[in-house]
């Protein structure tokens, strides 16, 4: 069978916060992000549209919510992978340390409106050994939730990773 991926310490996380983040939502810095990404849904850019839809407001894209808690990290302080690991906690596996995204899966709630104030707070879901078709591996489900200033679910979100020998 051998030794477990999965060590004590890890394991311990489940059920715990392992990471929270903050950041307002801005209409420039969301407007710059969606005509990047070339979406350009009335919504984001015209009040006179977005009212007609029932908002107050022009809105936020739902899936810019997420980039707009995640802080800026100096090029030398990133990780090998390109990440700062505040989204996973800087959780280690030090016999499965290669990684790779899993899956993710957001289920928005609210709108989020200019100069809201998004907390996500990130829990360990699971952590879980499996064996695969190419040997065993670490498969971690974290659960984010996204409030407002009014403490309003805006998202949730179910991210999982898999983290190889």
């Amino acid at each position: 069978m051998g030794e477990s991926l999965i060590d004590p310490e890890a394991a311990a996380k489940i059920g715990s916060v392992v990471a929270t983040a903050s950041g307002e939502v801005n209409r420039r810095d969301w407007q710059r992000w969606a005509a990047a990404v070339g979406d350009h849904n009335p919504l984001w850019f015209d009040p006179h549209f977005a009212r007609e839809h029932g908002y107050r407001d022009v809105i936020c894209p739902p899936l810019y919510v997420q980039y707009a808690v995640l802080g800026v990290v100096a090029l030398g302080d990133l990780r090998p992978d390109g990440s700062s690991g505040a989204v996973t906690g800087s959780m280690a596996f030090p016999r499965a340390p290669r990684r790779m995204a899993g899956g993710e899966s957001t289920t928005f709630h609210l709108p989020a409106y200019h100069r809201d104030e998004i907390e996500m707070v990130r829990r360990v879901d699971a952590i879980v050994e499996k064996e695969g078709r190419s040997g065993k591996f670490v498969l971690v489900t974290w659960r984010s939730e996204y409030r407002n200033q009014n403490r309003a679910l805006v998202a949730e979100a179910t991210t999982s990773m898999i983290a190889r020998p």
